[in-house]
């Protein structure tokens, strides 16, 4: 991946210097020319393009940013509310990352979102366990983390 963008910035700074011009339209321009370059070259090569990765990225920060604001409301909500309705509890989460970075990343946007604190991560890896401020039901708390946060890691790790 940084070997793509390293060889995508050197063709926009090579455009820049065919036409001695260093403004940011012409890098703009040299950019996407580079872009289109390596879209043209990734049958040569066997690594995925990059831009496939940024754009899972950019992805995960906006489904963070979500769910962020999200749970963020729910708490505001719980909080106004004169009767406190709260079921506070612990839940064991089984994943399916396998690489301590992955696992790490999970439990610390798990912690970042309001209501959700990941307590302790088991000796092997596999197993959260996380405390949640309001549980109605756990396995649909399971689900979405795996369909949310889990899955937009794969696309990024993988």
């Amino acid at each position: 991946m940084a070997y793509q963008i390293l060889l995508n910035l050197f063709i926009a700074i090579l455009w820049m210097l065919l036409y001695n011009d260093w403004s940011v339209s012409r890098f703009t321009m040299g950019f996407l020319l580079g872009i289109a370059v390596l879209l043209v070259l990734r049958k040569f090569r066997k690594e995925p393009f990059y831009l496939k990765r940024v754009w899972s990225i950019l992805k995960l920060l906006l489904l963070f940013g979500r769910e962020l604001v999200v749970s963020s409301l729910t708490v505001i909500r719980h909080i106004l509310r004169p009767k406190l309705t709260i079921r506070p509890g612990i839940f064991a989460y089984e994943t399916t990352l396998v690489s301590d970075w992955e696992v790490t990343i999970l439990s610390c946007l798990i912690c970042l979102t309001p209501g959700t604190l990941t307590l302790e991560v088991s000796p092997e890896g596999r197993t959260l366990y996380i405390h949640a401020m309001d549980i109605e039901d756990a396995e649909q708390l399971r689900e979405q983390i795996r369909g949310t946060f889990e899955q937009a890691i794969l696309e990024v790790t993988r």
